[in-house]
C-alpha cells in the first residue's frame, strides 16, 4: 500500500514515498537522456560522401532535406556516378553511402536499404494528345531522346524494347537529364524516364507523363559497406532514410 487513506487523502506511506522518489529520478534521467540526445545531434560533425546514379541525383534531396534539420553540422558531398563506380569507391573507402539499383549484381555483399521501386513513364510535351497508357511498341514509334548507351538506365530501357520485339527510334542521346527535359518540352521529342524524376518537372504547363506497359520497375535504395557497425554519421543518415516514405510520393505523379 503506497497511499494512506482515511476519510480523505492523508499522504503517502513509506513505500509510497520510495516509489515517488524512484519515479522522480526516472523522469529526471529521461530528461537528461533527451538533453544528451539533442546535444549529440547538434554536435555531430563531419562530411558524408554519397555517390548516386544519375537518375537518382534529385531523389537524394528527399534524404538530405530531413538530415539538414536533424543534424545541422553535417556536411555532404554528392557525386553522380555509375553503379560500378559507386561499388568500387565504397570498396576503396572513397564513399560512405551509395544511392543505386538494388538488383544490380555489382552491389552483392553490400548492406542494402530499399527506398522505393522505380517505374518508367513516357515523357511528352503537354500539348500532345496521348492515351492514358502506352505500350513499349507504341513508344518505339515515337521520336525519342534517351540517355547514352553507357548508362544503366538506357540499358534497362533497351532491354524492355527488346522484350517487346521492337527497335526504338532514338533521335538524340545525351548524358544530361536536363537536356532530356529540354528536348521534350522545347524540341518536340519524347523520352522515357523514371517516375521519381517527375517531382522536379513542370507537369502543369510544360510536360506530361504516361505509364508504359508492361510496367518496368527496379528497386532503388542505399548501399553501404557491410561491417559490424556504421560510422556515427553514416548510421545517423541511414536511420533517417529508413523512415522515408518515397513510394507514395512518386506514384502520385504518374499519369499527370
Amino acid at each position: 500500500m503506497i497511499v494512506q487513506r482515511g476519510r480523505r487523502y492523508m499522504g503517502l506511506t513509506s513505500e509510497g514515498e520510495r516509489v515517488l522518489s524512484w519515479a522522480q529520478q526516472t523522469l529526471a534521467s529521461l530528461a537528461y537522456m533527451r538533453e544528451d540526445a539533442t546535444a549529440a545531434k547538434a554536435s555531430m560533425t563531419g562530411t558524408l560522401r554519397v555517390g548516386a546514379i544519375p537518375t537518382t541525383m534529385t531523389v537524394a534531396a528527399f534524404l538530405t532535406g530531413p538530415c539538414f534539420s536533424t543534424y545541422p553540422n553535417i556536411r555532404y558531398t554528392l557525386s553522380s556516378l555509375t553503379a560500378d563506380a559507386i561499388a568500387s569507391q565504397l570498396d576503396h573507402f572513397e564513399l560512405d553511402l551509395g544511392l543505386t539499383y538494388l538488383d544490380d549484381t555489382v552491389i552483392e555483399g553490400f548492406e542494402k536499404l530499399h527506398l522505393f521501386d522505380e517505374r518508367y513513364v513516357l515523357l511528352a510535351d503537354r500539348k500532345v494528345s496521348l492515351d492514358p497508357t502506352l505500350t513499349w511498341e507504341q513508344a518505339a514509334r515515337l521520336p525519342l531522346c534517351l540517355l547514352t548507351g553507357k548508362m544503366r538506365n538506357r540499358q534497362v530501357i533497351e532491354a524492355a524494347f527488346r522484350r517487346a520485339g521492337v527497335q526504338p527510334m532514338v533521335i538524340l542521346e545525351t548524358d544530361s537529364l536536363f537536356s532530356l527535359y529540354a528536348h521534350v518540352s522545347e524540341a518536340g521529342l519524347f523520352s522515357i524516364v523514371p517516375h521519381s524524376l517527375l517531382n522536379f518537372f513542370d507537369l502543369r504547363d510544360r510536360v506530361q507523363a504516361r505509364p508504359v506497359v508492361p510496367q518496368l520497375t527496379r528497386a532503388i535504395g542505399l548501399i553501404a559497406r557491410n561491417q559490424p557497425s556504421f560510422a556515427p554519421i553514416t548510421g545517423a543518415v541511414w536511420e533517417i532514410a529508413r523512415g522515408l516514405e518515397l513510394q507514395p510520393k512518386f506514384d502520385l505523379t504518374m499519369g499527370q
